[in-house]
C-alpha cells in the first residue's frame, strides 16, 4: 500500500513495523518518524486506526482468560533460566522443552474445557 506521495518514511516500512508501533516496541526515535508519516499519509493511517481496532477488539473479547497458575510459574521460571543463561553467557539449557510443551498443551485444553463449559 502506499498514497504515491513521497515520504521521508516509506509506506512499506511502516506497514512492516506496524505491530512494533502498535505494541510501543520501538525506540522513541521511530515512533517519531511513524506519527510524522500518520500525520502526512491518509492510507497508513487508515491501516494503523484498523489494527489498532482490532487490538481493542482482541483485548476486549479474549483479554480475560485467567492463566492457570502452575503454567505461570512454569513460564516464569523458564524465562528466568533463559535470562539467566544468557547473562552468564552460557547456552540456553534445551532439556526441558519436550515437557513444558506437554504442560502447556494440558493447561490449554483445560482452559479451552473450562471456555466451553461457560459458552
Amino acid at each position: 500500500m502506499s498514497c504515491g506521495e513521497p515520504h521521508e518514511t516509506d509506506c512499506s516500512e511502516v506497514l512492516d513495523h506496524l505491530y512494533e508501533y502498535l505494541d510501543r516496541e520501538m525506540p522513541d526515535s521511530d515512533c517519531e518518524k511513524f506519527k510524522e508519516h500518520f500525520d502526512e499519509c491518509s492510507p497508513c493511517l487508515e491501516k494503523y486506526g484498523l489494527e489498532q481496532e482490532v487490538k481493542k477488539l482482541v483485548k476486549r473479547c479474549c483479554g480475560h482468560d485467567d492463566v492457570p497458575s502452575d503454567l505461570r510459574s512454569k513460564v516464569m521460571g523458564r524465562i528466568e533460566l533463559i535470562r539467566a543463561a544468557e547473562a552468564a553467557g552460557a547456552e540456553v539449557p534445551d532439556g526441558t522443552a519436550e515437557s513444558e510443551t506437554e504442560d502447556t498443551g494440558a493447561a490449554q485444553s483445560q482452559s479451552v474445557q473450562g471456555r466451553k463449559k461457560y459458552a
